[in-house]
């Protein structure tokens, strides 16, 4: 929601006319200047959306502002020139409301479209949410990446790298609005108070690394060549992509990165599949030469790529986890009930290189149980548990 400043108007006096965290008000207007304000200057109040109130008979400022929970003085600060005592029948008078519930409900199959809708919902709502590109898929679809939080510790969440894996990318999506509803309502999400979380940690997201497969498992074969008809031979003429989890060339994005690539390489399909296939060098794909760049400029201290299925979290490689890596992989098996496993007969997967080039803890999150795609009916049971790995990733 945006507001004009008045004269004396501090981002300060709004985080208390609004009731809402200083800091949050200084990351929704990084292009102010915090401590004076220019008469007119247009200031994002974060967790806020307007509605109207038309007056009728009896109405009074101080009546409107009960009736919606806010006080006079809010109300006075929303709607410049108008004054107590001075309504009259059928004025439109701007009522600001908090948010109080959920924009992010996904009901149905999570396609890119449902991503951006999403997305764009949030930061509109939430403007200390940072959103950025961080590349582009082969078919030129955007990578967008999320940031929350202002703290010094550094933490990466990756979902829906594999096509029909695509419920990962809602739960992360939905995690970050009830984090940012946490924080603009100050209360707790899982028994934790966020906003310790927001001041101590940098959290960054990439919900969906692959939105052309995941378009493809859920909206079928794309309408224009030579994708369609690409993508159709792949899969061995079936308009049935269930089965899909590579990108739209057939190359499985979690077997791409230079961890034991050559051993991979040779196990799996030697040409394009829907799954499994390995590419013809590591990082050859756009998705995840983007995924390892914003790895490398981000230098996360502890990264979490979000799978299906299996309800089992993979933690080790080689040996070269550092001793952190069991503690937090025994948290999130606690606080989810998922099984802890250190190793597991995988290469050239992200959780892979990130352990073996930044030695830090690194984890393979297998969400959910059962045949992939999971059905969106298992959604709340895949969240509950998601929540609880993703909090303790924040505490920890």
């Amino acid at each position: 929601m945006q507001v004009k400043a008045r004269p004396g108007d501090t981002l300060w006096k709004y985080s208390i006319l609004f009731g809402i965290p200083y800091q949050l008000i200084l990351d929704s207007n990084r292009d102010r200047q915090p401590a004076a304000l220019a008469i007119g200057d247009t200031v994002q109040i974060p967790g806020y959306v307007w509605s109207e109130h038309t007056v009728i008979a009896g109405d009074s400022l101080w009546r409107i502002a009960t009736m919606n929970g806010l006080t006079v003085d809010l109300l006075l600060q929303s709607n410049p020139g108008l004054q107590i005592g001075m309504l009259s029948i059928g004025t439109k008078v701007a009522v600001p409301r908090r948010v109080t519930s959920r924009v992010v409900e996904p009901r149905r199959a999570y396609g890119y479209s449902a991503l951006l809708q999403d997305l764009n919902r949030l930061t509109d709502i939430y403007p200390f949410l940072i959103r950025s590109e961080i590349g582009a898929s082969v078919m030129g679809k955007s990578i967008p990446e999320l940031k929350i939080g202002s703290g010094q510790k550094k933490i990466g969440f990756n979902g829906a790298m594999h096509a029909n894996e695509w419920i990962t990318a809602p739960v992360l999506v939905q995690f970050l609005n009830d984090y940012s509803l946490a924080l603009t309502n100050s209360t707790d999400l899982g028994g934790l108070a966020m906003y310790p979380q927001y001041l101590t940690t940098s959290l960054s997201v990439a919900p969906m690394v692959n939105p052309d497969g995941v378009d493809l498992v859920v909206n079928g074969p794309p309408t224009y060549e030579p994708f369609r008809s690409e993508a159709l031979a792949i899969n061995g003429g079936s308009d049935d992509f269930s089965g899909w989890k590579a990108n739209i060339r057939g190359v499985d994005l979690n077997k791409q990165f230079p961890a034991l690539w050559e051993r991979d390489a040779v196990q799996g399909p030697q040409a394009p599949a829907p799954r499994d296939y390995s590419g013809t060098a590591p990082l050859t794909e756009p998705e995840t030469q983007a995924l390892a760049e914003l790895t490398r400029r981000e230098e996360f201290q502890r990264a979490l790529a979000f799978h299906t299925q299996g309800k089992v979290i993979f933690w080790g490689f080689e040996g070269l986890e550092p001793p952190q890596s069991e503690v937090l992989a025994n948290e999130f098996a606690a606080v989810s009930g998922y099984e802890a496993v250190r190793y597991v007969d995988s290469t050239a997967g992200y959780k892979d290189w990130f352990i073996q080039d930044f030695r830090q803890p690194g984890f393979t999150v297998e969400l959910g149980i059962g045949v992939n795609p999971l059905p969106i009916e298992q959604y709340g049971e895949v969240y509950a548990s998601a929540l609880g790995i993703m909090l303790a990733a924040l505490y920890m």
